[in-house]
């Protein structure tokens, strides 16, 4: 009797924030969408953009860039928001599921790295802080950085973020990334 094969390969979207090229495993992402207008979150952290309607759901979304520690920029007819979901570790066991959204530059491209190649994030060297990143990966000679999804956000962000899904009113406003 044969063994079945065992694959190494593991799918990503890859997603651009300046001339980086990030990825989150394909399995998180629940949609793709254009930018638009969003409820702004008052006296929310800067990170969190505000709060876009999915499907009859609040979702949280969060700028990248800024959460990255990069420049805000005005949104352009490439920008995306990403719908992820995806679990956290709790303290008092069991997990937490955390739908968000990620605004991002651009969407690139869904890939496959063999997950033999995607090495562990290097302690220096980077200037996004390095239990933000699973892995490097490459792809055609450029790396290819893995978010590590569940380091991401803090326990204070995870609070803020469910507490603001769970909030359905607010004013509307948009955002410094505009749709375009």
């Amino acid at each position: 009797m044969t063994e079945p094969a065992v694959s190494h390969d593991a799918q990503f979207v890859t997603l651009g924030i300046d001339r980086e090229v990030f990825a989150v495993p394909v399995d998180a992402v629940l949609e793709i969408l254009d930018m638009r207008p969003m409820f702004r979150i008052p006296e929310a952290p800067g990170y969190l953009a505000g709060l876009i309607d999915v499907r009859g759901r609040g979702v949280p979304v969060i700028d990248l860039r800024l959460k990255l520690g990069l420049p805000a920029q005005p949104a352009t007819e490439t920008t995306r928001i990403l719908v992820l979901e995806f679990s956290l570790g709790n303290p008092e066991g069991g997990e937490q599921k955390l739908v968000l959204g990620l605004i991002a530059d651009r969407v690139i491209e869904v890939i496959t790295l063999d997950k033999r190649e995607i090495q562990p994030a290097p302690a220096i060297g980077l200037q996004w802080r390095s239990d933000y990143i699973s892995g490097v990966g490459r792809r055609n000679d450029n790396f290819v950085i893995i978010f590590a999804l569940a380091n991401l956000f803090s326990s204070s962000d995870v609070a803020l973020i469910s507490a603001t899904a769970a909030t359905k009113t607010g004013n509307k406003s948009e955002t410094g990334r505009n749709a375009a």
